[in-house]
């Protein structure tokens, strides 16, 4: 049997970011529609995390990323995150440590824009241990019930 993601319609401008249920406490709506699935793996030497070992990664002072750009943003990020958008990542990359660790996160596992950043790092010459992506980022992030901060 070939199992395929179920084909999408959308009748609303897409929203990468999951948003308060109106009415509702702790509940959140989700548009499926939007995006496509990115890979586990990135790229070989770059480690993929979920919440647990992003907390426990963060906890040893890991450089946490926002990597998306201002217009897929939705007003909130993960608490300590600096903004530095896939599109300047390269431009930007002293911002991040080769010492350690930098995590970088975007909407979740269907948007490119946090492999597209650790991609163009790697092909510039930044060392790939020195990197980690957080491929739930805010979708999961979100959905889970883990804290949020304004931009």
């Amino acid at each position: 049997m070939k199992i395929r993601r179920t084909p999408r319609s959308r009748h609303q401008e897409p929203r990468s970011v999951p948003w308060d249920v109106e009415g509702e406490t702790q509940v959140v709506a989700l548009d499926t529609t939007w995006g496509e699935l990115q890979p586990l793996e990135v790229l070989p030497g770059v480690r993929t995390v979920g919440e647990l070992e992003l907390l426990d990664l963060l906890d040893g002072g890991a450089v946490l990323v926002d990597s998306r750009t201002s217009g897929s943003l939705g007003g909130r990020t993960i608490p300590g995150a600096i903004s530095i958008p896939h599109d300047e990542t390269v431009d930007r990359q002293t911002e991040l440590t080769r010492d350690g660790l930098s995590v970088l996160f975007c909407n979740g596992p269907q948007c490119p824009q946090s492999p597209d950043a650790i991609r163009q790092l790697i092909a510039d010459g930044f060392p790939a241990d020195a990197l980690a992506y957080y491929r739930g980022g805010m979708h999961d992030w979100v959905t889970l019930a883990f804290p949020t901060q304004a931009l």
